[in-house]
């Protein structure tokens, strides 16, 4: 039987980072990953013969600084494009540097409005910045909370003042739109800071305390960049880093099991049968399949397994792949930019409204990219890949296939609107709805944070209370995928972190 002294299951770029950051320490690593390539939704993958893109995540917004700089990825084969810019097409365009910058195209009195608004909210992102790189912190006795850090936190939020601290506690509880209707005017702007306030989450722009997920985006970085071949390229210059440090990676090797013995992990059983001991094991995969389904309610007390269960993860975005065999023409937009439709704050609003009662919006907003306009090798020569994240969609229909249907219609419908003439330049279209996801890549409900989030599922109640400093009630048992603090996306944090932390030998 192979021996470990960690196995990491999940070979996304949490699992990478949480198995480079243990192998470097000097433990032996074993990671199993269930697809045949690393990167989970990170990877590139072929749509249609001879086009090739991201499979979920298209735009790269990081890595984790810590990760970037420990596993060198730059060294690994890792190159980037140039900065992305961020654009409202139409007659009047507006564009912006990368997802919170400079914005030109707008009146002077809304620049100058969006200029004081940008400032504060940056100044606010900031000072929860370093939140991202620390063990959230648990209000109980000895909870090994990371005092030090905290304690500088503490003496930043201080040197506010009162008035804007009080600003900011009020601002945490409110929505994004309440905010930028009380400071802009314009709609294209508005519409375009909505969108990216609810990327990803499953809330609409007035619904409550959308503000914080937007500040927790900025915190994470203002720099979006597409990677030369795609995110799988990501993945793969993680994968050398994590080979380099002495990591032993395994594809194809999905897990039926984590194995117990007197209810503490002695290593996991994969799905063919192959038993591998270790001391501990880590998940990078959703924490729900973690403890519900690998490890299962024989081991977990009743009432833990009942808070597992009501982990909220539901998906609002699908994913759309278009093989044009030619260039479609936005006004005024470049196809090396990321292009938004997303026309005001109400369109945002009215895309969400439908999907909370399992019906597809008439008029999706989206957030669009051209691989093909930064690495042509993606595509055969002059033909070109469309991939956009279409929000919102809705999880758990009454009809899968018809609400897939009727999501892709209705999404190629404002494309043609936006780019007339697109329509006859498709030679394949795919939709990837959040149940397509959850089928495709093991998150539930279709989200790509492995759980919504949202205020409530944040910090020290993320995943949830009591498994939140990323070591659970079992002893070897460890949760570090995007469904622990700080959350998802391309950074490595979430799994840097739990890594850290399990060296440091933190007890539940």
């Amino acid at each position: 039987m192979p021996s470990s002294d960690v196995i990491v299951i999940g070979g996304g770029p949490n699992g990478l980072a949480a198995a480079t950051r243990l192998a470097q320490s000097g433990r032996r690593v074993t990671l199993v990953e269930a697809q045949p390539q690393v990167g989970g939704g990170a990877a590139t993958t072929e749509f249609h013969t001879g086009y090739r893109t991201s499979a979920l995540a298209h735009i790269l917004q990081g890595p984790d600084a810590r990760v970037a700089s420990a596993m060198k990825l730059d060294a690994h084969g890792l190159r980037l494009s140039t900065p992305l810019t961020t654009a409202v097409p139409g007659i009047d365009p507006l564009t912006m540097q990368g997802t919170f910058g400079k914005v030109s195209g707008l009146a002077a009195t809304d620049l100058a409005a969006w200029s004081e608004l940008q400032e504060r909210l940056t100044r606010f992102a900031r000072l929860l910045a370093p939140m991202r790189q620390m063990t959230p912190p648990r209000p109980a006795a000895k909870a090994g909370n990371d005092l030090w850090n905290l304690g500088k936190l503490g003496l930043s939020l201080r040197s506010m003042g009162k008035v804007e601290f009080r600003e900011l506690l009020r601002m945490l509880l409110i929505n994004v739109a309440d905010v930028l209707e009380d400071d802009l005017t314009d709609d294209r702007l508005m519409g375009l800071l909505a969108f990216d306030a609810t990327l990803g989450a499953w809330a609409g722009p007035r619904s409550p305390n959308s503000l914080i997920v937007y500040l927790n985006r900025i915190a994470a970085g203002e720099t979006l960049t597409l990677p030369m071949g795609g995110m799988g390229s990501v993945a793969a210059a993680m994968r050398k880093a994590a080979e380099a440090a002495g990591v032993t990676v395994l594809t194809g090797s999905p897990v039926d099991r984590i194995d117990m013995a007197a209810d503490i992990v002695i290593g996991v059983t994969l799905a063919n049968g192959e038993n591998f001991a270790a001391g501990a094991v880590l998940s990078a995969i959703c924490p729900r399949r973690t403890l519900e389904t690998l490890v299962g309610p024989r081991y977990l007390d009743t009432g833990f397994i009942r808070r597992a269960r009501a982990i909220k993860s539901r998906g609002g975005a699908a994913k759309l792949h278009l093989a044009l065999t030619g260039a479609p023409h936005f006004p005024a937009a470049d196809l090396t930019w990321r292009i938004v439709l997303a026309p005001s704050v109400n369109a945002v609003e009215n895309a969400f409204n439908p999907v909370k009662y399992g019906e597809v919006p008439d008029a999706p907003v989206m957030e669009i990219t051209f691989p093909t306009a930064h690495d042509p090798s993606l595509a055969p020569s002059g033909h070109h890949v469309l991939s956009a994240v279409v929000q919102f969609a809705p999880h758990a229909p009454k009809d899968r296939d018809a609400a897939r249907a009727q999501m892709l219609q209705n999404t190629l419908n404002v494309l043609e609107t936006a780019a007339p003439g697109l329509r006859p330049l498709i030679a394949h279209a795919e939709i990837l709805m959040p149940y397509d996801i959850e089928d495709r890549f093991g998150m539930s409900g279709g989200s790509w944070h492995h759980g919504d989030l949202a205020v409530e599922q944040m910090l020290f109640l993320r995943p949830f209370a009591g498994v939140s400093q990323y070591n659970t009630p079992i002893p070897g048992l460890w949760l570090g995928g995007a469904g622990s603090h700080p959350g998802g996306g391309i950074s490595g944090a979430a799994g840097w972190n739990a890594a850290t932390q399990l060296l440091q030998g933190a007890k539940p």
